[in-house]
């Protein structure tokens, strides 16, 4: 008997064959993807946790290195406009006692203002050349000549931005330490006469001018620097009127006292 069994495999091969292409036992192929590489994650630097929060109401650092220009009148433009503060919180003495010796030279502020504003001074006995009892002096607002032999109680010493105007435009926001500072400032202090000391009071630049003309542009500019160094703001009606008169041509080249 021959041997069959290449016939038999071709057989069985061809009914393998007949399967596959049946569509009783079709098999879906899904295509390989292949897979991605492993990608390296960039850990996120986290914040800082200590980061600087700045203060809702900043405390100025007075200095007169924030006055970036000695032009009176640009400063007077770029100063802040805003509404006054209600006044009825404000006393005299949320600024301290007057006067401090502040600069701890032995003298008091008012006595060191006379000695800067007189002409000649004369000082009590014993006090080391520091309480002044009278002296000579040009008074700022009149231009006019005023001499003292006894203790001088009509000089005074105005705050040529005043106190309370200082509180309603943003003096209110500070600490104890810094509104004694600045009411013992010398660049905002001048010697006047009393009559002149009390018409003025407490009014800004819009309510109060001084009556001696020429003398303006200085008063103006004194209460420009001031504004700046210590970081308040001013009203309308107050820029409006250092604008104006710091344009004026007499004024136009007022630079700011220091």
């Amino acid at each position: 008997m021959k041997k069959s069994y290449p016939i038999f495999a071709l057989l069985i091969l061809a009914w393998l064959f007949s399967s596959c292409g049946s569509n009783n036992g079709e098999v879906e192929i899904q295509p390989i993807t292949a897979s991605s590489q492993p990608q390296t994650l960039t850990p996120t630097t986290e914040p800082s946790v200590a980061q600087e929060i700045p203060s809702a109401t900043p405390v100025p650092s007075p200095s007169d290195s924030l006055l970036v220009t000695t032009d009176a009148l640009a400063v007077a433009r770029s100063l802040p406009v805003r509404g006054r503060s209600a006044s009825t919180d404000y006393s005299r003495e949320a600024f301290g006692t007057a006067w401090k010796d502040v600069d701890r030279n032995g003298c008091d502020t008012r006595n060191d203002i006379l000695q800067r504003d007189f002409n000649s001074a004369i000082f009590k006995p014993g006090t080391g050349d520091c309480k002044v009892i009278g002296g000579t002096w040009i008074d700022p607002y009149s231009n006019e000549s005023y001499t003292f032999s006894e203790p001088p109680s009509g000089a005074q010493i105005d705050h040529v931005v005043s106190l309370k105007n200082a509180w309603q435009m943003g003096a209110d926001q500070w600490d104890d330490q810094t509104r004694t500072e600045f009411a013992n400032d010398p660049l905002n202090l001048r010697v006047t006469i009393a009559s002149l000391n009390q018409q003025k009071s407490d009014s800004n630049a819009a309510s109060w001018l001084p009556p001696y003309k020429p003398g303006r542009c200085a008063f103006i500019a004194t209460q420009v620097a001031v504004k700046a160094k210590w970081q308040l703001f001013v009203t309308e009606a107050e820029k409006e009127v250092f604008i104006t008169i710091l344009s004026k041509p007499e004024c136009e080249t007022t630079k700011l006292p220091n």
